[in-house]
C-alpha cells in the first residue's frame, strides 16, 4: 500500500456500521467518472457519520441481503463538483446490472484512506479514486479486515 497510514488491523473508532436507503445522487459517479456510486440517504449520513472526518474510507458493503463486497466511500463536500451539502457516496467494487435505488445498503467502514481534496481536473480525481480502490482491495485482504465480512451485521 502506498498510503501507509492504513493499519494492518481494524482500530478504534472502527468499525462504523451504517444502514440506510440508497437514494438518487447527482448522477456523476457512473456517467462522468465511470465509477458508479450508491448514495446514502442524508439522514443516514448525518446520524451515523456525523463525527467522522471528511475524506475517503474503505470497508465492506451489502445491498439488501446480497453478497458482501469491498467498497470505498467518499464522505464530504466533493469540492471539485462544489457540492452544497455533505454526502456519503459508496463505490461498491462490483459491476451491477441494474441500479438499486430504494434498497437498503449496509456498510462497515473500517479505515480512513485519505482526506478529501480538490482537483484541477477530472482525470486527476479519477486517478486518485482508482488508487483508493487499489488500496482498499489490498487492505481488505488482511485477516483482520477480511473477518468483518462475516459480521452478523450483514446477516440480519
Amino acid at each position: 500500500m502506498s498510503r501507509a497510514e492504513i493499519a494492518e488491523t481494524v482500530a478504534k473508532p472502527f468499525p462504523v456500521l451504517v444502514k440506510g436507503e440508497v437514494v438518487a445522487g447527482f448522477g456523476r459517479g457512473g456517467k462522468q467518472l465511470g465509477i458508479p456510486t450508491a448514495n446514502l440517504a442524508t439522514e443516514a449520513v448525518e446520524r451515523a457519520l456525523e463525527n467522522m472526518d471528511i475524506g475517503v474510507y474503505l470497508g465492506w458493503a451489502q445491498v439488501e441481503g446480497g453478497a458482501v463486497m469491498p467498497m470505498v466511500m467518499s464522505l464530504g463536500w466533493n469540492p471539485y463538483f462544489k457540492n452544497e451539502k455533505r454526502s456519503g457516496e459508496v463505490h461498491i467494487m462490483h459491476a451491477f446490472k441494474d441500479d438499486f435505488y430504494g434498497k437498503t445498503l449496509r456498510i462497515a467502514v473500517l479505515a480512513f484512506v485519505r482526506p478529501e481534496r480538490d482537483y484541477a481536473s477530472l482525470d486527476a480525481l479519477v486517478a486518485d479514486i482508482r488508487e483508493d480502490i487499489r488500496i482498499a482491495h489490498e487492505a481488505l485482504e488482511q485477516p483482520d479486515y477480511a473477518q468483518i465480512k462475516q459480521s452478523p451485521f450483514f446477516g440480519s
